[in-house]
Formats: C-alpha cells, sequence, structure tokens
C-alpha cells in the first residue's frame, strides 16, 4: 500500500487527523473576543464517544481518512474561530465521518447528530414540548388528586440544543445534509449559532415561580435551565454537510468556513487516502490484499460518480466470497462498485 504523504509543519494544529486520541483541545486558545460567550453554570460532565461513531470510524478510530494539509488548516482555522465548517463533497467523500473523526480524536464525547429534511424546522433541533402530554396529565392529577408532574418532564432538547448548553469543553454537532432543508432554515439556524443561544417561552413563562427546571437532553441526561435561556459557555464544534444540491444565502456562506472533500482521484494520494480507509476497517495486511480493487474503483470510467462504501462493501464481500470457495473476485467487486449515476459517467453530476 502506498504511504500516505506526510503534511508540513502543523504545531498549532488542535485536530492533527491521526486518529490517535489527545488532550489537544485544552491547548485551544480564548476565542476572538467577538465569538466569545459566557453562558453558565458551566457543565463538565461528557458523554463517552457513541456507537455511530465507533461503527464510522472503524477498529482504528479513524476510518482511515487520510486528511490534506489545506483541509487540516480549515478543520483547524473552524477549531480556532469558533466558526461552523460547511463540508461539501460527494457521497462517500467523508464529509459525515469528519465529525466523528473530530470527537473521538478530542475527547469530545458521543457525536450530536441532526439529520435535515425538507420539513425540519430550527425548533425541532432546539427542543420539544409535549403540551398535549402535559393537559392530559395535569387533568389525571385534578382527578386522582395526585401532585402535578415538573414542567420539565415535558420537554426534551434537540441535538442542536443539547449543543449550545454551557459546557466547559465544546461539543460536536452534525448538521447533515443542509441543502435538503426548507429555504428558510439555513438562516435560522445561522442566527442560532450567531448568538450561541435561544430561549424557551414555556419556561420563561414559569421563571417567576420557578427560576431553574431541569430538561431532559439529546443525550438523555437531564440538566438545569435557568429563566428559560441556554447559552454556550464553549462553542460548540459545527460541521454542516451538504452533497451540493442548492446554494446557501451570503450571509450563512460569510459565517461558515467552506471545506470541499474531493472524490479520491487515481493518483498517489487517492491510492493512498482509500488504502488507509480499507485498512482502518479491515488491517493493513487486508488493506495490502486489496490493493487492486482500490486501483479498479479508481481506475475504470473516469469521473463517474462513486462512494467509498462501494468499496468497502466489495472487499467485504469478495473475501466472504473467497472464504466460502467461491465466487469471481473481479465480477462480484465490478457489481458493487457500478457508478451511481446510471450512466451520466463524466458528467461530475453529485447525488
Amino acid at each position: 500500500m502506498t504511504e500516505i504523504p506526510e503534511s508540513p509543519d502543523t504545531q498549532w494544529h488542535i485536530f492533527r487527523g491521526t486518529g490517535e486520541p489527545h488532550d489537544g483541545i485544552t491547548r485551544l486558545p480564548p476565542p476572538p473576543p467577538w465569538r466569545d460567550f459566557d453562558g453558565g453554570p458551566a457543565l463538565d460532565t461528557v458523554p463517552p464517544l457513541g456507537t455511530e461513531s465507533l461503527r464510522r470510524l472503524g477498529a482504528h478510530g479513524d476510518h482511515g481518512i487520510a486528511w490534506g494539509p489545506q483541509e487540516l488548516e480549515l478543520i483547524n482555522a473552524a477549531l480556532y474561530l469558533r466558526r461552523p465548517l460547511l463540508v461539501t463533497g460527494d457521497p462517500g467523500s467523508g464529509k459525515s465521518t469528519l465529525a466523528h473523526a473530530i470527537a473521538h480524536e478530542l475527547g469530545l464525547g458521543r457525536v450530536l447528530q441532526w439529520p435535515i429534511v425538507s420539513r425540519t424546522t430550527l425548533r425541532d433541533g432546539l427542543y420539544t414540548y409535549d403540551a398535549i402530554a402535559r393537559l392530559q396529565d395535569t387533568q389525571m392529577a385534578e382527578l386522582s388528586g395526585e401532585g402535578r408532574k415538573d414542567i420539565g418532564a415535558y420537554l426534551r432538547l434537540g441535538p442542536l440544543g443539547t449543543a449550545l448548553l454551557p459546557r466547559t469543553r465544546p461539543r460536536v454537532l452534525l448538521v447533515d445534509e443542509l441543502d435538503k432543508s426548507d429555504i428558510d432554515l439555513p438562516n435560522d439556524l445561522l442566527n442560532a449559532l450567531e448568538e450561541g443561544e435561544f430561549r424557551i417561552p414555556e419556561l420563561q413563562r414559569v421563571a417567576d415561580r420557578q427560576q431553574e427546571v431541569r430538561v431532559l437532553t439529546d443525550d438523555d441526561e437531564h440538566v438545569p435551565v435557568r429563566d428559560g435561556r441556554v447559552r454556550c459557555h464553549a462553542f460548540p464544534v459545527v460541521v454542516m454537510t451538504s452533497n451540493g444540491e442548492r446554494d446557501f444565502p451570503a450571509p450563512l456562506l460569510r459565517r461558515c468556513l467552506h471545506l470541499d472533500l474531493p472524490s479520491p482521484r487515481n493518483d498517489t494520494w487517492g491510492r493512498a487516502r482509500l488504502g488507509a480507509m480499507v485498512g482502518a476497517h479491515f488491517g493493513a495486511a487486508d488493506a495490502e490484499r486489496n490493493d487492486d480493487l482500490v486501483r479498479s474503483f479508481l481506475g475504470s470510467a473516469p469521473g463517474a460518480l462513486r462512494a467509498a462504501d462501494q468499496l468497502l462493501n466489495a472487499v467485504y464481500l469478495t473475501q466472504q466470497a473467497a472464504r466460502q470457495g467461491g465466487g469471481d473476485r473481479q465480477r462480484l467487486a465490478e457489481l458493487l462498485m457500478r457508478p451511481l449515476d446510471h450512466g451520466e459517467q463524466g458528467s461530475g453530476r453529485r447525488a
């Protein structure tokens, strides 16, 4: 397998892209004055890395993605500046995996995942309030003479709301496929990320009687919210992904750092990148044995749209077929690595 080219001097980097966990986040300097937040009281606990991250990153915790020098610089610039990363690229290029790689390497716990669809609103990401359940429970309590439940029992913070809690260490928030959203969501999201806070009207209405309310988070933990206001302390690491299906408003683009992850090419770097990915999931020895599949994946039908997951599927299936004593390795690989754009090779169209 080809060696991955070494990056230039990166002493200032917090995220190194090596897949080896370290405490580099403690070296992150204070934020710029215009990105400094003072939410509190600060929460110190960090949930453990989630099973989704372990599944995505493979046995070695890094997914085998060899991050290029420019990619590492943009990722670290976002960490220093406390700005969201807008990550674009073809399917399988590592957009979503980046969030899991950051959380794993920097010890930032479970990735808060917010998948976006056309019906998603900002409120979905911030919190949910079950008013109907509260009304029903209140009526039952009046009939039975039992005490009413606290209003916090009917509130749950969403992924974005949980990310904006005042933690001493930032959480990682993955806003997945933002380009699938309604036209208003990017601007609504921008406001929340610029302010680093949001308010919960249901709690503000009872703040004169109950200043602090414990609510459930996206981590299934209970945390206190004071005066119906959530404001971050350490700004979260926000990774927003897009498949390029739409353009975003200029205000959002100005306040994000744009990272484009190109699909691997049939060159030394591309072969090294895919070989490292295979090695992360199957081991270095298997990566060497499957170098021919990597070259076939990169070399056939230049310009056709493929996802790296197709290569992993081909490696796994051909290995299983070989162990069972049957199967045409090349035919199986070609079957699983067919272009996703169905004959529109060379068009450069993204799915």
